[in-house]
């Protein structure tokens, strides 16, 4: 791939796009990890979303979808071909009882925008800290809510360029997973349906969401959330916490001593301490109680 001859052509199809060739993504995800994209791509419309598609599959390159980057890795390689940040699409609105939001909106905002117009149902999101893309892929949920519970529908793009509109029932829902696992779709916006509530209540349920995410979580540090799926009748943090893993450190990437399920990034971190440490934790819980953590972080990338 000439990544110039490349970016050349893209600025000709989607003019008002933002490009950039060779930009270091740990400037752009949470973790604060990660090697360069080759070129990097932020759309402001959804037409430039489906042009930059249908030019990766004319020219067969790769092309990588990322949210604002809270729950991936991506390795210190970085990624190959064009990377595609939706972030610059942000639109959130209310019709009656029907919220609906771009894909590069944060599900946090949407929540409160929700807290705003008297509709409870994204209570569970208020601490979720991806975009609402982010959060449909990964079927996001907290504090016994999740996504599965209130999307309506979501207005995606298959490989090809073309518009879609995927329903509830098309979702193939599970813990943490959705149809879009599959890389077929580019989520670009999506409708929860909610209810009607009293702002009171659903502002105190947020503001004890909150409380509790506050008081447990380690904020203060670059992470990716919660690293791993919460096994069978277990919870991942405690089986890591009776590992004596808190503290343990590879690198700049440390097991939270504040909750056991979290890797922070502590000291200029590279995907490689973090990887290396999830590797580390995963043997040491298998060897102690026989149970194989799954990872709930995508690693995306090369090394």
């Amino acid at each position: 791939m000439d990544i110039n001859q490349v970016y050349n052509e893209l600025k000709t199809i989607i003019p008002l796009a933002e490009i950039q060739c060779h930009e270091t993504l740990k400037n752009h995800v949470y973790t604060k990890m990660g090697g360069q994209a080759d070129i990097r791509v932020l759309p402001s419309s959804y037409d430039e979303v489906q042009s930059v598609i249908k030019y990766a599959k004319d020219h067969h390159l790769t092309i990588t979808i990322l949210g604002n980057g809270s729950n991936v890795i991506i390795r210190d390689g970085g990624i190959r071909g064009i990377v595609v940040q939706l972030t610059n699409l942000q639109e959130i609105m209310i019709d009656e009882h029907t919220l609906r939001a771009h894909s590069g909106a944060s599900i946090i905002q949407a929540s409160q925008i929700a807290l705003q117009n008297q509709l409870t149902g994204l209570e569970f999101a208020c601490g979720i800290p991806g975009t609402v893309g982010g959060a449909l892929y990964m079927n996001a949920g907290a504090y016994g809510g999740e996504i599965a519970d209130v999307l309506q529908d979501a207005l995606v793009v298959d490989s090809s360029g073309n518009l879609l509109t995927l329903h509830q029932d098309d979702m193939d829902w599970g813990y943490r997973h959705s149809i879009f696992a599959g890389g077929l779709y580019t989520i670009l916006e999506a409708r929860f349906a909610l209810r009607p509530g009293v702002y009171s209540s659903i502002k105190d349920k947020m503001d004890e969401l909150t409380f509790l995410r506050e008081s447990k979580q380690p904020l203060e540090y670059p992470s990716c959330g919660s690293v791993f799926k919460r096994p069978p009748n277990r919870f991942a943090g405690q089986l890591i916490q009776e590992s004596g893993l808190q503290g343990v450190r590879i690198g700049g990437a440390e097991v939270s001593t504040k909750h056991a399920g979290f890797i922070v990034n502590v000291d200029n971190a590279t995907a490689s301490d973090y990887i290396s440490l999830v590797s580390h934790v995963r043997d040491t819980v298998k060897g102690k109680f026989g149970i194989e953590l799954e990872t709930e972080v995508k690693f995306i990338g090369e090394e």
